[in-house]
């Protein structure tokens, strides 16, 4: 397999558990119970998940009120375009 598929694999799978984290965490915010850390929501989202993050926000409506959840899935998604620029290009 390709250098670019297996990375888009692994960018999916974390995106995915960014979504359902966010999805977790708003449903948990309604009904007033324990909250998954803001660091748990970022980290995700930074370290592979800003599509998945970003997508929660817009569809939940979470989060969105933060400028920092903003700023760490842009610059999330912005590193992660970057490195499958650089794997298509030099591998």
């Amino acid at each position: 397999m390709e250098a670019w598929k297996i990375y888009l694999c692994v960018i999916a799978v974390i995106s995915l558990i960014a979504f359902f984290l966010y999805a977790s965490d708003k449903a948990k915010a309604k009904r007033g119970a324990w909250r998954i850390p803001e660091k748990v929501l970022l980290g995700f989202s930074f370290f592979g998940g800003a599509v998945g993050g970003t997508l929660a926000m817009f569809l939940f409506r979470h989060k969105t009120r933060h400028w920092y959840f903003w700023a760490v899935n842009f610059l999330g998604l912005a590193w992660q375009i970057a490195a499958l620029v650089l794997i298509v290009l030099y591998l």
